[in-house]
């Protein structure tokens, strides 16, 4: 069949761009009866090849057929449409490994899909390498589709690849950067005059936690002011309690525990009603947390939130998650008399956390120690409490580091160790940036 000169040209663009793409060469499509200069005619458009032909340099460069002649391959654009949204559901479901892989297969094929899909399959993958704890590809993946001129300013996009980054670099501990990606994110929508939607409230309780996490709690308290009478108004019961969980987080960390309990109650209430099941056992993980800081805990309440909550975690939890959730069953355990499950749990979250250099595989070192000690075991909880000074001089300084020293002064001090624990103390005020008077200062006597 007789082939205009436009569809020779275009088959030629596709095979070249395809071969690429593959990275072969011409020599790699040719064969017995296809020669070099005949693979070179054709990808100039100077010849039209066979039936036959295109067949042969379709298996080459991994295409149909159809979609070599024309561009168009709708049962294969099917195919990997559906393969994009398996990897939405497993995505959901936490099933991250399987999601990226199915990302992974979509993108391998992009030639055959539309600019949307490709962006979702993009965004999709890395969702996933951050959930898989790969934040550097994370990171360089959301910031070229955010700087993406094709990214609309306060899209709902654009809000998501906001959220996501200010995520993974406070993840990776530039809080710098998280803070001030979330703050320019908020100028501009404010600039825009936008009605608030619920992504837009999403970036703004994640600021909330942004700032928590570097320590700037006057400002994160500021935010979350600013946005819980918003929310109230126009947001759904998921920006809500998302508005409200952030808020918790900041009166915990302000020593406002019962406000922090009261506030991470209404925000399991409004998720109550969704079908996130990782948010609602990340709240519980929070909630019951948060009851052991209380001056007379339930502990078997606690107990049985963040046994739940685990259990929620175990389906659709990233590992750290689960890790976070083991280190405060661990608490509960100690608090309750249980050494053996303590040790049992502060040894699988340390197991999760693949003994990371981060503030809370620390944390659960120093519950571990705490274990250890009161079990008998006092030279084991000496080397743990030991190891875990070792480790925080590796971790970048924030509010959470200060804490965990904070938390090993108190383990130190209740063993009958009071030199330790003076200078755990010290570090943990160094730390929030309090630090003790110079060496060789002379005290002032009054007459």
């Amino acid at each position: 069949m007789e082939r205009s000169q436009s569809e020779t040209s275009g088959i030629g663009q596709r095979l070249r761009k395809l071969r690429l793409e593959k990275g072969l060469n011409q020599q790699d499509l040719a064969s017995a009866d296809i020669s070099v200069s005949y693979v070179s005619l054709i990808e100039t458009g100077k010849r039209a090849p066979s039936e036959a032909v295109l067949k042969f340099l379709a298996e080459r460069v991994g295409c149909s057929v159809e979609y070599l002649r024309t561009g168009r391959d709708d049962a294969r654009v099917k195919e990997l449409e559906l393969k994009i949204a398996f990897g939405d559901m497993a995505l959901r479901n936490g099933a991250n490994g399987e999601a990226l892989q199915s990302y992974s297969e979509a993108l391998a094929s992009a030639p055959f899909l539309g600019e949307a899909m490709i962006r979702r399959a993009r965004t999709g993958q890395a969702m996933a390498f951050e959930k898989l704890g790969r934040l550097e590809a994370a990171i360089q993946l959301l910031t070229s589709l955010f700087e993406d001129p094709g990214t609309v300013v306060g899209s709902a996009e654009w809000a998501q690849l906001a959220v996501a980054l200010c995520r993974c670099h406070r993840e990776s501990a530039n809080h710098l950067l998280s803070v001030e990606i979330g703050e320019k994110a908020m100028r501009e929508l404010d600039t825009l005059g936008m009605e608030v939607t619920d992504d837009h409230m999403q970036l703004g309780a994640t600021l909330i936690d942004c700032y928590r996490v570097r320590g700037d709690l006057a400002q994160a308290h500021v935010v979350a002011s600013r946005l819980m009478p918003l929310a109230e108004e126009t947001g759904s019961r998921v920006a809500r309690g998302s508005v409200y969980w952030n808020a918790a987080l900041v009166a915990k960390s302000q020593g406002r525990t019962s406000e922090a309990l009261a506030l991470t109650e209404r925000a399991l209430i409004m998720m109550a009603e969704t079908d996130n099941v990782r948010h609602q056992s990340l709240l519980k993980t929070v909630y019951g947390t948060l009851m052991l800081e209380s001056v007379n805990p339930d502990l078997e309440r606690a107990r049985t939130l963040l046994a739940e909550a685990q259990q929620g975690l175990l389906e659709v939890g990233t590992s750290s998650e689960q890790a976070f959730c083991e280190t405060s069953l661990a608490q509960v355990s100690v608090r309750d008399g249980q050494f053996e499950a303590a040790v049992a749990h502060a040894s699988r979250a340390l197991g999760l956390f693949r003994n990371e250099p981060r503030w809370e595989s620390a944390k659960a070192r120093t519950v571990l120690a705490q274990a250890q000690f009161r079990s008998g075991d006092r030279a084991t909880g000496e080397a743990t409490l030991n190891a875990v000074e070792r480790q925080l001089t590796q971790i970048p300084v924030t509010r959470s580091t200060a804490e965990v020293w904070r938390y090993i002064g108190d383990v130190w001090k209740e063993n009958g160790h009071p030199s330790e624990a003076m200078e755990a103390y010290q570090r943990a005020l160094t730390e929030v940036g309090l630090r003790g008077l110079p060496a060789g200062s002379t005290a002032v006597t009054r007459s």
